[in-house]
């Protein structure tokens, strides 16, 4: 009725992408060296197998033991070594270190204005000139009654009322561990990446701009977590990691020689992370483009068996219980994840060929972008600052797939 060929291009012609066909030839740049990756992972635990003096071939099963076993053995690094370098309030610190040194913008604690929880912490974000920005608060601890996760959320949003600009009113809401006893709270390194995800998500909040309700802000759902995920790679540059990553007990900055491992780790079992990730995307795609008849698992079959999946591995979801794609309203969008993890890879990446990674050109023209979101397509907000459209090639490197 529509004009459309399927329900799959009916979905994605608002998104950056726009058509079923960009998409999956996007997936399949990808799936090539993933799957290369992959196999070479796969030969690597079989060589651990053998080595132990198994009898027999890896199975899809036994992958997340023997990775864990070759982590080991490649990497020598051990979560324990890093949580007391992680102390959430350092974190907090790091945070604020970066987006002020991106944006130029502090942080006020406020003890004068209500919480919605007595565990919620207040800041005033402001700009350097004192000029208000809006609310940001905090909430990282896990009660009864709090749902579990992370999540960033809005009080009040960013509009005009009558001529006058209406603030907006930001949360970031965690569920950390929480101190005991003489032990503050410690973050894992996944923790620390979330806290700075969500942060990433409320500065897309707290700056932006826009005369309509509609459109400030509202952004496709392939672009919405370009301003989260990118700042999880400041939390991960040694630079930034010395500003923050500080010993609880000592105040000793994290040794260089665990900075070395947890940067060559970044890598470990991105082959399998990827073709899993990617299989269930392309799976996506087919459901919402290819006619079924009858039978679900010869459908899958067939759709992983088109891409060369190797046994090992499946699809992240199953067909029976991918509810993403079926009730949770990511339908032909599964794929939205890695499409914003390349614009993130791509974007961040200017700002490391530049030399610095707070590069102040880069930044102002990624706090417009930000700013801006939802008052144009997607691609045409990110060449305005990037100046061409994406590279897949900063996200290939970054997870070792070339």
């Amino acid at each position: 009725m529509l004009g459309f060929a399927n329900h799959a291009a009916y979905t994605v012609d608002v998104n950056m992408a726009k058509t079923p066909e960009t998409i999956n030839e996007f997936l399949m740049k990808l799936w090539t060296p993933a799957l290369e990756r992959a196999k070479t992972e796969r030969a690597d635990m079989q060589a651990m197998i053998n080595k132990e003096g198994g009898k027999f071939e890896l199975k899809m099963w036994d992958w997340w033991y023997y990775a864990e076993k070759v982590r080991k053995a490649k990497y020598d690094l051990d979560e324990a070594q890093l949580k007391p370098y992680f102390k959430l309030e350092n974190v907090v610190d790091g945070m604020f270190y970066v987006a002020t040194k991106l944006y130029g913008i502090q942080f006020i604690k406020r003890t004068d204005i209500p919480v919605y929880n007595e565990e919620a912490i207040a800041y005033e974000v402001q700009e350097a000139d004192g000029k208000h920005i809006g609310i940001f608060y905090m909430d990282f601890h896990p009660r009864p009654g709090k749902s579990n996760g992370a999540w960033q959320t809005g009080y009040r949003d960013q509009s005009y009322i009558n001529g006058q600009m209406i603030t907006p009113v930001v949360s970031i809401v965690c569920n950390f561990t929480r101190p005991s006893g003489d032990i503050p709270a410690l973050l894992s390194f996944d923790e620390v990446t979330t806290l700075f995800h969500e942060a990433g998500h409320a500065f897309h909040a707290l700056f932006t701009h826009g005369t309509y309700r509609r459109t400030a802000g509202v952004v496709a759902r392939d672009f919405v977590e370009l301003p989260s995920q990118i700042m999880e790679n400041w939390a991960k540059e040694p630079e930034v990691l010395r500003a923050y990553a500080k010993h609880y007990q000592t105040g000793e900055v994290i040794p260089e020689a665990l900075i070395a491992k947890l940067t060559k780790s970044a890598q470990f079992n991105q082959g399998f992370e990827t073709v899993e990730y990617l299989a269930a995307s392309l799976l996506d795609m087919d459901w919402h483009t290819k006619t079924f008849e009858s039978n679900v698992e010869a459908f899958e079959k067939a759709s992983m068996d088109n891409i060369g999946l190797i046994d090992e591995i499946v699809p992240r979801y199953r067909s029976t219980y991918f509810s993403h794609i079926f009730s949770g309203g990511y339908s032909a969008g599964y794929y939205v994840y890695i499409w914003a993890a390349v614009l993130d890879a791509d974007a961040f990446d200017a700002f490391k060929q530049s030399g610095d990674l707070f590069n102040p050109e880069y930044a102002a023209k990624f706090r417009t972008l930000l700013s801006k979101c939802g008052s144009d397509e997607g691609m045409a907000i990110y060449k305005t600052f990037r100046g061409q459209e994406p590279s897949i090639e900063p996200l290939l490197k970054r997870r070792g797939l070339k």
